[in-house]
């Protein structure tokens, strides 16, 4: 016999079976681990507090309104949704929010973001930054006291402490809150600038690191490489990371070139605030983005000038959340211009 004849022989079906929902969901909060992790070793225990705090709230929400929907509860409880939207709310709070934060804010990513417009695959808008837009505009004083890197704080909480403050707000004697919180970055330099003064003398601060706001940037890397790795397994696409990234580089680049007493440089917008994880964890949100690649295009560098635009002349310091939401209302429209030419399709002119 032959080696052609005694090859094997591969019948079809030729169509590699798609990931289930659980199996994405899972994926992505895998990708989220290196970040997690750098977070916690850089901002402490807290982090990891919010995060459980989140997802045990939204666990509970989801099966509630699983209940009340009369869906089947261990199907939609186990695809993971409810997790991931939470940690993401989670990462987008400061870490030393108290306890009822990320309750009340899972209440409003599962129950009004999601569950209200049908559940998963139903939702308008990103359930994780709806809900950290409500808090943020209900709560501004919670939401803008940030953790300082543990390397700049002269004594960290231990688990038990960071328990301990976040349900009842209290410290060890030794240690006061103002020590152990300060301004993002992207909040300093705002602030500063209205002030007056110009990015040499503001770049003098310890707030700065290498590239970025002292320890967050490390975080950004972390997220990037998880990102980096969901695009090699084609969980997300490249169009709406790399779209919203170079937009980000590209107008911050010319307004430093243009007036570098009042921008920070590219980097500074690159890995400070939220931007790496919105680009490839927020953005790519299969649900509520742009499915056609043209569309994700014009869907990511959307966001990516709008955030800028927020953080240069806007009221917050960083403005993913809201370039999203934005960006989400014109995802119709996108995807109705952008879709490509089915093959072999006639048009109306044809036919007649």
């Amino acid at each position: 016999m032959n080696d052609v004849n005694s090859a094997a022989v591969i019948s079809s079906p030729f169509v590699s079976e798609s990931l289930s929902v659980a199996q994405v969901m899972r994926t992505v909060i895998y990708a989220l681990v290196p970040g997690i992790l750098i977070y916690i070793g850089l901002f402490g225990w807290a982090v990891l507090i919010n995060i459980l705090i989140a997802s045990v709230s939204a666990v509970v929400f989801e099966w509630m309104m699983l209940i009340l929907r009369n869906k089947q509860v261990r199907v939609f409880l186990l695809d993971g949704s409810a997790i991931l939207t939470a940690i993401l709310l989670a990462l987008a709070l400061p870490p030393s929010v108290p306890w009822w934060i990320p309750v009340v804010g899972s209440f409003f990513a599962i129950v009004m973001a999601k569950h209200l417009y049908g559940g998963i695959g139903y939702n308008t808008f990103n359930p994780a930054m709806a809900a950290y837009a409500i808090l943020l505009i209900s709560f501004p004083r919670e939401l803008s006291l940030w953790n300082a890197p543990l390397a700049h704080v002269n004594q960290s909480l231990s688990f038990m402490d960071s328990i301990n403050f976040s349900f009842f707000q209290n410290l060890p004697n030794s240690l006061a809150f103002d020590s152990m919180t300060s301004a993002t970055l992207l909040d300093y330099v705002r602030t500063e600038v209205g002030l007056g003064k110009n990015i040499d003398v503001i770049s003098q601060s310890p707030i700065f690191g290498y590239v970025s706001g002292s320890g967050y940037e490390w975080v950004s890397v972390g997220f990037l490489i998880g990102g980096l790795w969901l695009i090699y397994r084609k969980i997300i696409s490249w169009h709406i990371p790399v779209a919203m990234l170079i937009a980000i580089i590209g107008i911050s680049g010319i307004s430093y070139f243009i007036n570098s007493d009042n921008f920070t440089n590219p980097l500074v917008h690159l890995f400070g605030g939220a931007t790496i994880l919105g680009a490839f964890f927020i953005a790519t949100d299969p649900i509520t983005a742009s499915t056609t690649p043209v569309g994700r295009i014009i869907y990511g560098a959307g966001i990516g000038l709008i955030t800028f635009s927020i953080r240069a002349w806007g009221g917050y310091p960083d403005g993913v959340a809201f370039a999203v939401l934005l960006m989400g209302l014109t995802v119709p429209l996108l995807d109705y211009y952008t879709a490509p030419k089915v093959y072999g399709a006639r048009s109306s002119y044809d036919k007649n």
